[in-house]
């Protein structure tokens, strides 16, 4: 059997991220159409705090939230594109951009396709121990980039609420949660 081919890539948009049309040749010799939005790796951070039993969040404006909740902020992991940059370096730089925390360690959990239906997105996921010592700045967000970031220090309890409620709908992050609580499920319990 013949394997599936893309025959042409046109650019179907190009703005702040690009849409690509693609032209693949299936098995039986068919073709079809696909859209792609090529976005490029990412890298996602949940920093935790064993002694003080807390993690750190961050709620910013989501445009495809708002347009299919009509609410404009979301509860969400520490996250970037990767910028031609590491994954690793990635997670360390949007920690203290998005949050005004410096995270040595990380603790890598692999990268995964956050949506292969649609986009060229793979997430690299991180968690990262840090101490209230860590926090040496701000946070919020570039300018730049329109970023207005609320920086979140969520107890570990409500942490798994926040989870069970469904308050975190972002699946990066709910990964990251789960990951935590398998890494620790002693710091989960009262």
């Amino acid at each position: 059997m013949t394997a599936y081919r893309i025959k042409q890539i046109d650019t179907a948009y190009e703005g702040w991220r690009k849409l690509l049309r693609l032209t693949i040749q299936m098995p039986d010799g068919r073709t079809m159409l696909r859209e792609v939005l090529n976005s490029g790796d990412a890298a996602a951070v949940l920093p935790y705090d064993l002694e003080r039993r807390k993690v750190v969040l961050v709620r910013q404006f989501r445009a495809p939230v708002m347009h299919v909740e009509g609410h404009p902020d979301f509860l969400e992991a520490i996250a970037g594109l990767l910028d031609e940059d590491e994954a690793e370096d990635c997670a360390r730089r949007e920690s203290m951009e998005e949050a005004g925390l410096r995270v040595e360690r990380l603790e890598p959990l692999g990268h995964f396709w956050s949506a292969p239906g649609i986009t060229t997105e793979r997430l690299h996921l991180f968690l990262a121990p840090y101490m209230e010592a860590d926090r040496v700045a701000d946070g919020g967000g570039l300018d730049d980039e329109h970023e207005d970031i609320e920086v979140l220090e969520v107890s570990f309890d409500e942490l798994a609420k926040l989870l069970t409620s469904n308050t975190v709908a972002d699946m990066k992050t709910a990964v990251l949660i789960q990951a935590l609580q398998l890494k620790h499920p002693q710091a989960f319990k009262d």
